[in-house]
C-alpha cells in the first residue's frame, strides 16, 4: 500500500507519542496534531488496513513492524531536515514546518546519499 504525505504523518505522530508514553489512542494523536477525531478514526482504519498499525481491545494504537519502520524513516528525515535548517539559520518554527514538508518528498535513496555526505563533510 502507498502512504499519503498524511498517512506518514499519523504514523511519525503515534511513533513520537509511543516515545513520550508507551500507550498511545486516537484521541492523543488528535490534540497532537490538531485534528479531529473523525480524521484520525478514517486515518487509522485506512493504517490498520493497510497493514501499519493495529489496534488492541483497549483502542491502543499499535504500530507493526512494516509502520514502525516507515515510521522512523520519515522521523529520521525530520529531524535530519530540523537540525539542518536550524544550522543554516531558520526560525526552528519555520525549519519545523519545512521540515516536514521536505521529509515526504525525498527518496530514501537521495535521503541516504544526503545523510552520508553530511557526516563525511562533518569527518
Amino acid at each position: 500500500m502507498k502512504l499519503h504525505a498524511s498517512g506518514e504523518d499519523y504514523l511519525e505522530t503515534i511513533l513520537v507519542l509511543q516515545k513520550k508514553r508507551s500507550m498511545v489512542r486516537s484521541v492523543d494523536v488528535a490534540r497532537h496534531m490538531e485534528v479531529s477525531k473523525p480524521s484520525v478514526c478514517h486515518a487509522v482504519a485506512t493504517l490498520r488496513d493497510g497493514g501499519f498499525l493495529t489496534m488492541d481491545s483497549d483502542y491502543f494504537l499499535h504500530l507493526t513492524d512494516v509502520g514502525r519502520e516507515v515510521a522512523e524513516q520519515i522521523y529520521e528525515k525530520h529531524l535530519f531536515f530540523t537540525d539542518r535548517l536550524i544550522e543554516a539559520g531558520v526560525d526552528p518554527v519555520a525549519a519545523e514546518k519545512d521540515a516536514c514538508r521536505m521529509e515526504h518528498v525525498i527518496s530514501q535513496e537521495s535521503f541516504e546519499h544526503l545523510k552520508n555526505a553530511y557526516k563525511t563533510k562533518e569527518e
